[in-house]
């Protein structure tokens, strides 16, 4: 599978609590891309790097702290050293709503925590690749991939994980804005919003009458999808066990919006 055409290159894939997004560092590798993986966990980082070392493309990995912006620029220059130039950067870094609690219910440091991971590692992230694109772009080089995954929740919302919709909603914003800034570099921003599919995680909720009543009119392919509903415009499938992050159906790119 090749995701925006890396084939022979190099591409970052972050990760914030020491997840590493590893459909992504999985189908990047496969097409031949060469893949630097940044988490904060060295024995996951390393663990992913092993699942594909088998693939044509050549892994790295990097002890990283992506709501760190001293640490995410470190970890971009030993990549730099390594590879001479990175392409990409699949920013793959935050954490879920974190517990059952309203909005009101939330203490400040709850919602300081979701908005670091989530937001912050997107950010820092995306400026370190950035920089190093737009400088090759100007000393006639210009192209660059920056992708950032985002959630559906973003879309229409979540009851009582509230802060980390807005996250997402904001990540979705900035991708938008990135990708009218950095067009004339030759530079594109996307938003990866995952799509549902059915699996044993999900079966049980289409047994539910308020669910199905009140929430599948709010997605957007209005029923839950096989894997093979996503083939033709997927860029990562993770795993047919997870209800949300298994194939995205919403890609924005250049400013344009598709499902």
């Amino acid at each position: 599978m090749t995701i925006f055409d890396l084939t022979g290159r190099v591409a970052v894939v972050t990760g914030g609590n020491g997840g590493i997004g590893l459909g992504i560092a999985q189908a990047l590798a496969s097409s031949g891309c060469n893949v630097s993986i940044w988490g904060r966990n060295a024995e996951k980082n390393q663990a992913a790097a092993s699942s594909m070392a088998a693939g044509p493309g050549k892994i790295d990995t990097r002890i990283c702290d992506v709501t760190n912006p001293a640490s995410v620029n470190e970890a971009m220059k030993a990549t730099l050293d390594r590879f001479g130039r990175v392409d990409g950067c699949f920013a793959n870094a935050g954490i879920g709503g974190g517990g059952r609690r309203s909005f009101i219910e939330r203490s400040e440091e709850e919602w300081r925590t979701m908005f670091s991971t989530n937001l912050d590692g997107v950010f820092h992230a995306f400026q370190s690749a950035a920089k190093h694109m737009t400088e090759r772009a100007q000393n006639g080089d210009a192209f660059g991939r920056l992708v950032a995954t985002s959630s559906l929740a973003s879309l229409f919302g979540t009851a009582r994980n509230e802060h980390y919709a807005a996250t997402k909603a904001a990540i979705n914003a900035l991708c938008r804005a990135l990708a009218v800034e950095l067009a004339r570099y030759g530079i594109t921003a996307n938003a990866i919003l995952p799509g549902w599919i059915k699996s044993d995680m999900t079966a049980g909720l289409m047994a539910n009458d308020k669910f199905v009543a009140n929430v599948m009119p709010r997605i957007p392919m209005r029923r839950f999808g096989e894997p093979s509903d996503f083939g033709g415009i997927a860029v990562y499938l993770m795993s047919k066990a997870s209800s949300y992050h298994t194939a995205d159906c919403f890609v924005i790119d250049g400013g344009y919006t598709a499902f």
